[in-house]
Formats: structure tokens, C-alpha cells, sequence
């Protein structure tokens, strides 16, 4: 069984798209750093929220998917916590079942 994990933040809509870049790989790195593979990004754009966070009614939303990142969720939730350009987080653990033939060249290796 794979583990997967996804993290969808928010950051500020008034940051523009290179601050919004700069930002996406600092959090990609300290991903990698932390041991995480596989990993996913899809900046899904400005969008409108549901409630209004900080008297910001928009932002830009971005959505990370990585494997084997357990222990790497602690420091990036922590740098996005600190950061002033995140407004929202969330990250989730999902389970996938593999194929069965992937389970046993898995267990062989």
C-alpha cells in the first residue's frame, strides 16, 4: 500500500505571477529536501473563496500530491503557518491500493 499525500494552499491574490512562482517552488524544494517523491503541483489560479479569510475575498490556489512524505508535512505546514503570502492550508493523507502485480514485485524488492 502507497501512501499519498496532497497539501492545497492559498495564497494572497494580490501577489503577482512571479511572486506566486517564487513561492510554489520554495515549497517543492522543502518538499524534496524532506525526502518526498512523486511530487505533483497544479497551480489551479485565482479563484474566488467561499469566505471571505483576511479581508481577501480571492485567491490563488495551488495543490501539491508527493509520496513517502510523512515527515516533511511538519516543516512545510510550519513555513506556510509563518509565511504572510499563505492564507490557507490543508493537507490530507490518502491510501491507494496497489494493482496486484505491482504488490509483488513490491514485496520481492
Amino acid at each position: 500500500m502507497q501512501t499519498v499525500y496532497e497539501t492545497m494552499y492559498i495564497l494572497r491574490p494580490d501577489l503577482g505571477d512571479e511572486q506566486v512562482e517564487q513561492n510554489i517552488s520554495k515549497y517543492e524544494n522543502l518538499l524534496k529536501e524532506q525526502g518526498a517523491e512523486d511530487i505533483e503541483i497544479q497551480n489551479r489560479g485565482k479563484r474566488r473563496l467561499a469566505y471571505e479569510i483576511g479581508k481577501h475575498r480571492d485567491g490563488v490556489y495551488v495543490q501539491m500530491n508527493y509520496k513517502n512524505g510523512g515527515k516533511a508535512i511538519a516543516p512545510v505546514e510550519r513555513a506556510m503557518r509563518l509565511s504572510e503570502e499563505v492564507i490557507r492550508y490543508l493537507t490530507i493523507k490518502q491510501e491507494v491500493k496497489l494493482a496486484p502485480a505491482e504488490e509483488i514485485t513490491e514485496e520481492v524488492a
